[in-house]
């Protein structure tokens, strides 16, 4: 680690989940980077964190892109000697569509970050957590809950996420020769930007439109400084947190 701090990287942290878990991890003590497509929020995700003690990195990276994701942990490793948690939370989506209104180019934009973006950092992290002294370190997954459950018309983000259950086990597998462990939190109606649709309804598996329950995004930042901070022979491997009233268990 640092001199005083535990290092973590959250990717997506310009909005939404990522902003409010990097700001929970910074508050907690860790120094954290923050990266993003964007700089701007990058920077105003620190500003709204307020003064700490923490060091705070923003730098742009666009995770579905190996040379980019290559540059990050580079910059990473320069910066602070070593990363003790990663928490993979960058992702995107394309509006509701039915298999045959998908375009190549749609599917081939969900997967490249959702999926292929996530196994990057995971690839970087874990060649640095292994020769890292001492060695060793945490990777977290956003699964989301569409890693258990579709909603219409949501087959390249459904098939992503549910996908991201794999990376999260065979991750969890080959790290154990190298102490480094791996969990996914799969989170339901955090309310952010991206659930305002929630507060006027959405498509429902039977065909209806509904309402749905949100919560207070601080939870899962919690949940996620709670699994970061963890010793390492300790794993939360799946977590789910959601709005209780959400549909999702039983039939609604």
């Amino acid at each position: 680690m640092t001199a005083d701090h535990k290092v973590a990287l959250v990717t997506g942290a310009g909005s939404g989940i990522g902003k409010h878990a990097a700001m929970a991890l910074l508050k907690a003590g860790y120094a954290t980077v923050l990266t993003g497509r964007r700089l701007r929020p990058l920077e105003e995700s620190i500003k709204e964190a307020g003064a700490t003690e923490t060091p705070a990195l923003a730098v742009t990276c666009d995770v579905g892109n190996a040379n980019d994701v290559a540059s990050l942990f580079s910059k990473i490793e320069q910066k602070f000697g070593r990363l003790d948690v990663l928490f993979n939370n960058a992702g995107t989506n394309v509006p509701p569509l039915t298999p045959d209104e998908i375009t190549p180019e749609q599917w081939a934009t969900v997967i490249s970050v959702n999926l292929t973006g996530a196994f990057h950092c995971t690839r970087e992290a874990f060649k640095m957590m292994k020769r890292q002294k001492p060695m060793g370190g945490r990777i977290i997954n956003n699964g989301s809950i569409s890693a258990q459950s579709p909603r219409p018309g949501s087959s390249p983000y459904t098939a992503s996420k549910h996908a991201i259950t794999g990376l999260t086990k065979s991750t969890s597998l080959d790290g154990r020769p190298f102490d480094i462990a791996c969990g996914q939190i799969d989170i339901g109606n955090a309310a952010t930007d991206m659930t305002t649709a929630m507060a006027v309804g959405v498509p429902q598996a039977n065909g209806t439109m509904a309402v749905e329950p949100t919560m207070d995004v601080k939870h899962v930042a919690d949940a996620v400084v709670h699994m970061a901070g963890l010793p390492l022979d300790v794993n939360i491997q799946f977590i789910t947190v959601m709005a209780t009233k959400m549909p999702l268990v039983g039939r609604g």
